[in-house]
């Protein structure tokens, strides 16, 4: 089929997507893009700003046959539209329809769970790559997982990642956490392996994988460590990659463990941030929630350009052989996590996978195992640095 666009930015004139959008705009000599959404007169807005003056298509979340026109006009299609589970189901549906590939941004595990069981095995048999999880959640985690691995080149027991970052909170972020409780699905946020094909993990690994929520001193990399609040989110698209990886025999490990965590300097930070994250938990439970929510950032908003020029992330990635050797790698970046950063990511992830959706795996996949080292490499080009072993 032919296709006029390379890439359409779906939810362009959002906080984060407007950023993505710019963003994109570097590659407009080599791309053909779009940006869409549903707000005519934001689109002409964004475009405005855009040197390039990309064509605006309009197709609201709801219009199945707008969604149709849109996804049979370009190969891939890059979603900053969430939530998730309310504004890209139909997205999805139509991409999968018309042979169109998908990145986005979602934190959402139990609605990329759904998405498996309703498009997996169509996406593997039309050659369709989907692939969720491309912004800080769950990039880091996953590429920073395969990244340890691959240079170890060794059968693991675990890889243990600790986080640490700055900058500002994701309004739509925030907005998923209060939405998701409010999905129907038949599957289990809490599960460890929620996103795991059928048998692809053993009892002593589901014994090992549970979510931590305690504080402790690392003493090998001489930090105190905390719950992490993205954690739920990062583990399940890892332990998927690390079965996918399984399934094609190049496997992390025999019963692989993967868990992640915050790390902070001191004591008293390491108790803040647990009963903050405590709290937040309760609130997001809460009958009461709706009253809450209206104190937290809202959607479509977001820090100023100093705030996310400045912003960081780090993620350190202890790995323990099964000759019980340990190795240290890192991955960091520049610039806010959850805004600048994570638009930087889905554009990569989207191009990488314009160059590269006829090699591979196909179907509901993870970055690592739809996109792995060419990612890795973009990434790198773009001063994220993948190092190690270090010397902790």
């Amino acid at each position: 089929m032919n296709k006029k666009f390379d890439i359409i930015i779906y939810g362009a004139t959002g906080f984060t997507g407007s950023l993505g959008a710019v963003y994109m705009d570097k590659y407009s000599n080599e791309l053909n893009w779009a940006i869409a959404g549903r707000d005519l007169v934001k689109l002409k807005k964004l475009q405005d700003s855009i040197p390039s003056k990309p064509e605006i298509i309009v197709a609201d979340a709801s219009d199945e046959m707008a969604l149709k026109k849109l996804t049979e006009s370009t190969r891939v299609v890059a979603s900053y539209a969430g939530p998730f589970n309310k504004y890209s189901n139909l997205l999805v549906k139509a991409c999968v329809e018309n042979g169109t590939h998908y990145v986005d941004i979602t934190g959402e595990a139990i609605w990329v769970r759904d998405l498996i069981d309703n498009y997996h095995e169509e996406c593997v048999n039309k050659k369709i790559k989907i692939i969720p999880a491309c912004g800080y959640d769950s990039i880091p985690s996953d590429l920073g997982t395969y990244y340890t691995a691959k240079q170890i080149n060794e059968p693991l027991k675990s890889i243990f990642a600790y986080h640490n970052m700055s900058g500002g909170v994701s309004g739509g972020t925030i907005e998923s956490a209060f939405t998701m409780r409010d999905f129907k699905s038949k599957h289990k946020m809490g599960h460890p392996f929620l996103l795991n094909p059928k048998g692809s993990y053993s009892s002593s690994q589901k014994l090992l994988s549970k979510d931590y929520f305690s504080i402790t001193k690392n003493k090998k990399l001489n930090k105190w460590v905390v719950p992490f609040v993205m954690a739920i989110t990062n583990t399940r698209p890892v332990r998927r990659s690390a079965a996918l990886m399984e399934a094609k025999q190049q496997s992390y490990g025999p019963d692989f463990v993967y868990n992640e965590f915050q790390m902070v300097k001191s004591l008293p930070t390491a108790v803040v941030t647990t009963v903050s994250l405590a709290i937040l938990g309760m609130i997001i439970v809460s009958p009461f929630k709706n009253f809450f929510r209206r104190f937290f950032p809202k959607p479509g908003t977001g820090p100023n350009e100093k705030t996310r020029n400045n912003g960081w992330y780090e993620a350190l990635f202890v790995a323990k052989t099964t000759k019980n050797q340990e190795y240290v790698y890192r991955m960091y970046g520049k610039g806010d996590p959850g805004y600048k950063s994570t638009s930087m990511f889905l554009v990569e992830s989207a191009i990488s996978l314009l160059n590269n959706y006829q090699d591979g795996e196909y179907g509901i996949l993870t970055p690592a195992t739809g996109l792995g080292e060419d990612l890795i490499n973009r990434l790198k080009n773009q001063d994220v640095l993948f190092e190690g072993p270090l010397n902790k």
